[in-house]
């Protein structure tokens, strides 16, 4: 099985910085991708940003110049540095993994794993 466990949610003011950290651990081959997502009340979950193995990212528009995405291979661990945090980004963020995982031998790629969310909150 694959665990995905997220730091460093928590309360910050309208400009402040934040950063979050997700690291995968479990019966892993490979990682095509990590990525960020967030859920506000009452909202659909939506994408905040992804990186691949090969470094390529992707940024929702609304996040694109203040949140930056980055991930440690070694480490199975993928970060995202928010800054010019804005009251719209309070949410509950939720670490997604695209791996490749071994189960009897065989190998199966899994996009639908996830970490337990973690609550943001800017104020203003």
């Amino acid at each position: 099985q694959v665990q995905l466990v997220e730091s460093g949610g928590g309360l910050v003011q309208a400009g402040g910085s934040l950063s979050l950290s997700c690291a995968a651990s479990g019966t892993i081959f490979s990682i095509n991708a990590m990525g960020w997502y967030r859920q506000a009340p009452g909202q659909q979950r939506e994408l905040v940003a992804k990186i691949t193995s090969g470094g390529n990212t992707n940024y929702a528009d609304s996040v694109k110049g203040r949140f930056t995405i980055s991930r440690d291979s070694a480490k199975n661990t993928v970060y995202l540095q928010m800054n010019s945090l804005k009251p719209e980004d309070t949410a509950v963020y939720y670490c997604n993994a695209d791996v490749v995982t071994t189960v009897d031998s065989l190998r199966y790629r899994r996009s639908d794993y996830w970490g337990q969310g973690t609550q943001v909150t800017v104020s203003s």
